[in-house]
């Protein structure tokens, strides 16, 4: 099937893309987070505020591993994260239902660049103060009764879409 073990993993060409989880309650959100990263090769995951860490039963029963090779770190405050990716150069974004946001496929990448990508509490979303720390907001339309998707979901749509843009598939 193709599949690259661990030390060809953390030693790959990884997307430019660094996910970032803003107070997520579930740890089976979070890891469900970590199993797509490792399959679109997302460069680490920032965890932040309450979102539990490896190691977790319950982040592996969604995760299956992946918690062990995707890279990450935990900050106390995600202030503190969306800093750091600035430091680093990243352009980052919350995906969130905002004035001004930008609809996800009209959302354009830039070779070159790294981008970062803040998923919000599955109740309260991304931190009012963690979106005007942003370089912008990004949004997935939704034409149903509901306006929001469960985390995990919206994760995975947004590292697919990326992975598409940067045309790694």
């Amino acid at each position: 099937m193709g599949r690259i073990g661990r030390e060809e993993f953390l030693s790959s060409h990884k997307l430019p893309l660094t996910v970032v989880l803003d107070n997520i309650r579930s740890l089976h959100n979070v890891g469900s987070v970590f199993r797509t990263s490792d399959a679109f090769r997302v460069e680490r995951i920032l965890l932040c505020g309450i979102t539990a860490t490896p190691p977790s039963a319950e982040i592996h029963k969604t995760a299956l591993g992946a918690e062990d090779v995707v890279p990450w770190q935990h900050f106390d405050d995600t202030m503190d994260a969306v800093a750091l990716l600035k430091s680093e150069g990243y352009e980052v974004f919350s995906i969130e239902q905002c004035e001004g946001s930008i609809a996800l496929q009209s959302f354009s990448v830039q070779a070159g660049k790294r981008y970062a990508v803040i998923m919000g509490n599955e109740v309260k979303g991304v931190q009012q103060q963690v979106v005007d720390a942003s370089d912008g907001a990004i949004e997935i339309p939704q034409f149903g009764t509901k306006h929001s998707l469960n985390v995990s979901v919206t994760a995975g749509m947004v590292i697919w879409e990326f992975a598409k843009k940067f045309g790694w598939v």
